[in-house]
């Protein structure tokens, strides 16, 4: 079956592709020829992951999923959420978005956050959402080269390792995308 994954980010095409496997011939917007970036103009997580899957949906008429991430930290009083990827502004730099979280967080003891991801599903007329939730700490100062986003300061709790020193199926094990994947490949493959 064919079924759109509503992103432009090979990173985490990869990821999810190595969960889903091959049951499913899951397509990019790229290679459904949809170039532009889709409004993403929500004030929930939710949300966003809803507006890309209709967005799909509407203008392509494919079954499709599209899954929104945040990073919530405990002590921003859950920033920057909703605004990870533009937290330092809308060139959407990882680099820049974990300089100005390390810079927030300086002297701060409580370092809890939580990564969240939605994934909203379009499939037969029908929407599902799926949620993963993975608890941790933001790190003192990056670590790994691996992954992509926050993945080279957030620990998972259990872990003394960083997302970034991670490969791809430790990561999906513990990780918000990776948990949220699991009740996606569990819905599907009922």
């Amino acid at each position: 079956m064919k079924i759109v994954f509503a992103t432009h980010n090979n990173n985490k095409l990869i990821e999810v592709q190595s969960q889903l496997g091959d049951k499913f011939n899951i397509l990019s917007l790229n290679e459904i020829n949809c170039h532009e970036e889709i409004p993403e103009t929500s004030e929930t997580i939710e949300g966003n992951a809803i507006l890309k899957a209709d967005y799909v949906t509407e203008h392509f008429k494919m079954n499709c999923f599209a899954d929104d991430t945040g990073l919530e930290v405990e002590v921003l009083d859950g920033a920057p959420g909703v605004y990870s990827a533009r937290y330092a502004g809308e060139q959407k730099n990882s680099e820049d978005n974990i300089d100005k979280l390390l810079q927030n967080l300086e002297n701060k003891q409580n370092r809890k956050a939580q990564f969240k991801t939605v994934i909203a599903l379009n499939i037969h007329g029908e929407q599902h959402l799926f949620t993963g939730i993975c608890k941790g700490s933001i790190a003192k100062e990056r670590s790994g080269n691996m992954g992509f986003g926050y993945d080279s300061v957030f620990i998972p709790a259990g872990s003394d390792k960083t997302f970034a020193e991670m490969n791809l199926e430790e990561k999906a094990v513990l990780s918000h995308r990776g948990l949220a994947v699991k009740k996606l490949i569990s819905f599907l493959y009922k």
